[in-house]
């Protein structure tokens, strides 16, 4: 079972506002000894959400999607969900009592008819069989169906309901594969000379996975930074990591490597 993660939202590919879903979700999934392993941009195109949503569904990962489950003309993503599934919309009654919650906790009128209620009230219409993700920000839920969590694009909503969800449906999963990286800084070696030794150490290794990447220098980070380096290393099972990781190190000094540990 693998994390994949979809951000949706047209104001993330004009650059309007700089996504920070995918380094949290990174943050939020590492803590528990996790790992993302992929995620999509989509802009706010119903038939491409509806694409997308149907490819994710046919497949086995738990999917995390932000955006889109507002109430107004540019928001899709809860009809796309059901269009993709081939369901109908329907309100969720416990969104419904969530939601009246809300409304009165505000201390305005509580006629549902009003307009400012019948919007509020629509974004409890999920796509029919959904079970709702509670929102502790403001009582507004997301919802769950088929292994993919639909969250608002805001963070201090979303957040915390990807970890309520991590926490309620996968805490067998937490820390249940541990996982490790090691790396050093390597000076003096282009990246086509350690391949081979990369493909060595993953033949050698088979739950490792060795990695490079390049640098010609970070001036802001500064110090050994800031030279011309490859960041190098290894990750996967700690054991076999522990093994990898000697026989790259051994590997890059004998090719004339300059190694700093990081």
């Amino acid at each position: 079972m693998a994390f994949g993660l979809i951000v949706i939202g047209d104001e993330i590919l004009s650059g309007r506002r700089l996504d920070k879903h995918v380094p949290k979700v990174i943050e939020l999934l590492g803590a528990r000894g996790l790992s993302l392993a992929w995620a999509e941009y989509l802009g706010d195109e119903p038939e491409r959400i509806t694409a997308t949503l149907q490819r994710t569904f046919a497949g086995p990962d738990v999917v995390f999607v932000t955006g889109g489950i507002g109430a107004t003309p540019d928001d899709h993503t809860r009809q796309c969900a059901a269009r993709a599934l081939g369901l109908p919309i329907e309100l969720h009654p416990e969104a419904r009592e969530r939601i009246g919650a809300r409304i009165r906790a505000m201390g305005g009128p509580q006629d549902p008819t009003l307009p400012e209620n019948v919007h509020r009230l629509r974004m409890g219409e999920f796509p029919q069989g959904a079970a709702i993700i509670p929102n502790s920000y403001n009582q507004i839920p997301g919802f769950a169906l088929h292994n993919h969590y639909f969250v608002p694009g805001f963070p201090v909503m979303a957040w915390p309901m990807i970890e309520w969800v991590l926490d309620t449906h996968y805490a067998d999963l937490h820390h249940a594969n541990p996982h490790v990286e090691r790396s050093m800084l390597v000076f003096g070696l282009m990246e086509a000379a350690i391949t081979p030794l990369m493909e060595e150490i993953e033949t050698a290794h088979p739950s490792v996975r060795a990695f490079s990447l390049p640098s010609v220098g970070d001036a802001e980070r500064g110090g050994v930074y800031a030279r011309r380096h490859i960041d190098l290393g290894v990750k996967g099972e700690p054991s076999a990591v522990q093994a990898a990781y000697a026989q790259l190190h051994a590997g890059v000094e004998k090719l004339g490597g300059e190694i700093v540990e990081i």
